[in-house]
Parts: C-alpha cells; sequence; structure tokens
C-alpha cells in the first residue's frame, strides 16, 4: 500500500504543533532489518518451544537453558544486522526535538545503534547479559561465544554468579522502571505514534489507548490492523520504512 501523503502530512502539523510526542515500536520495526519476530505466522515461537525460555527453565536448568539461547540467539543477531531507515527516521526526529520518548518493545539494541540516546526498553536488551547476583552487566557477544566454548552456564567474572540474558523471560514481569516510564509518557504526551506493532500484548498494549483516552492525537503505523485501530486519529498501514522517513521530512522541512 502507497503512504498516504495528506494523511502524513496531517501527522506531520500535529508532531510539529505538539509539546511532547512519544512513540512505541514493535516488531514491524525490526524485521525490516531482517530480524525475525516471535509471534507472527511464521515467527520464532512456531519453531521454538517458549517453555524452553521461560525464567523457571532459567533457574532449573541453566545450561541447558543457555544451549537453547545459543541458538536462538543466532537467528536474532548473527550476521550484519544494522539500523533500517524507520530506526534513523525516529533518531532524527529526537535530534530535532520532535520526539520526547521513545519506547521499545523490541530488545535487539538498534535504536540506539541509530542514535537514539534514551530508550525505554520494555522488554530489556538482547545485547546484554545480567549476573543474578550482583546485577552487574556485561555485552553478550563474548558471553555467548564463552558458552559456544563450553561455559555453560557462563558465570560472571566479578563474583561467579550465574549470567542471565538481559531481557524479560517467559514469566517474568517488565522492568518496574521501564513499565513506569512508558506509563508517565504515554499519559502526559500531545501526540502518540505507535509504530510496527501488533498492538496485541499487555501492557504495551495498553498505552497507546491510556495516550488517546487523555486525548492524545494517535497515530498507528503498522502493515496490518491493531485492535487499537479504530480509536486512531491517523491509522497508516503502510511500511515503517517508507512512512516514518516522508513523516521526518515533512516534520523537519
Amino acid at each position: 500500500m502507497t503512504v498516504d501523503e495528506s494523511a502524513l502530512r496531517g501527522l506531520a502539523s500535529s508532531v510539529r504543533d505538539a509539546d511532547r510526542v512519544v512513540a512505541m515500536t514493535g516488531a514491524g520495526v525490526s524485521t525490516a532489518s531482517g530480524i525475525p519476530d516471535f509471534r507472527g505466522p511464521d515467527g520464532l515461537w512456531t519453531r521454538y518451544d517458549t517453555g524452553d525460555f521461560h525464567v523457571s527453565r532459567f533457574r532449573s536448568d541453566p545450561a541447558g537453558f543457555w544451549r537453547d539461547r545459543l541458538e536462538l540467539a543466532a537467528e536474532l543477531y548473527d550476521g550484519d544486522v544494522e539500523p533500517n531507515a524507520a530506526h534513523e527516521a525516529l533518531a532524527e526526529l529526537a535530534g530535532a526535538g520532535h520526539l520526547t520518548g521513545l519506547v521499545t518493545q523490541n530488545v535487539d539494541g538498534l535504536h540506539a545503534a541509530a542514535g537514539h540516546e534514551d530508550v525505554v526498553e520494555l522488554h530489556g536488551n538482547g545485547r546484554r547479559v545480567v549476573c543474578t547476583d550482583c546485577g552487574r552487566r556485561f555485552d553478550a557477544p563474548p558471553v555467548r561465544e564463552r558458552v559456544r566454548a563450553g561455559e555453560v552456564p557462563p558465570t560472571c567474572e566479578e563474583c561467579e554468579g550465574v549470567l542471565k540474558p538481559d531481557v524479560v523471560l517467559f514469566g517474568e514481569q517488565l522492568p518496574e522502571g521501564a513499565r513506569l516510564r512508558a506509563h508517565s509518557l504515554a499519559q502526559r504526551c500531545d501526540v502518540f505514534l505507535a509504530v510496527g506493532s501488533s498492538l496485541t500484548v499487555e501492557p504495551a498494549a495498553g498505552f497507546p489507548r491510556e495516550a488517546a483516552t487523555r486525548g492524545a492525537t494517535l497515530a498507528v503505523v503498522n502493515l496490518e490492523k491493531t485492535p487499537v485501530s479504530g480509536r486512531a486519529d491517523y491509522d497508516l498501514r503502510v511500511d515503517v520504512t517508507e512512512a516514518l522517513p516522508r513523516l521526518a521530512e515533512l516534520v523537519t522541512e
């Protein structure tokens, strides 16, 4: 579907005039960079048992968990994965002062790689690991290399605690700090952009509804209809890598 230029111009005007603009991104932003999604018809959870990545499995069998995690990580992070035009457009809007906050459901770290300095990561970041004892965080790639070399489970070099991917596993709650920040941003914004998300997973799905209820202009940019499309002021069912660069261009021209 082609980009609706008239709708984008209207949305751009709303963004320019707003004091606070918040964007929330989902898997549709990452898939454009070649990262497979999790919940789609051909998503990762159609090929992997979600129980293997439950927090209870990590606690009871950390070595087995890490062996399976290594295979999953190879599909997610191996190869030349770079930010795409949608990541870059959001970073451009933020750099120009037109984006107050960015919330993401993704764990790939591509918003930061695109130059976005402050991202609310609802589900953590798969490019990091965290020590379950001392809480120190480390880059994930060297730890995955240690797992490949036979160190299962990998342990903290500081305290020898077991390392865990710094993401929200099945059975875990969202980090309270990230959830509260996202909630605050949704409550206080004038424009809320829901980008590349099916808006079916709570609590993230509730943030755009919360923003709209409080009077914010709501825009949904997603290839498929979402549960909040009917409430959106702008429902753009287009490729995010086409819509967002054009939106950024219109806002900053």
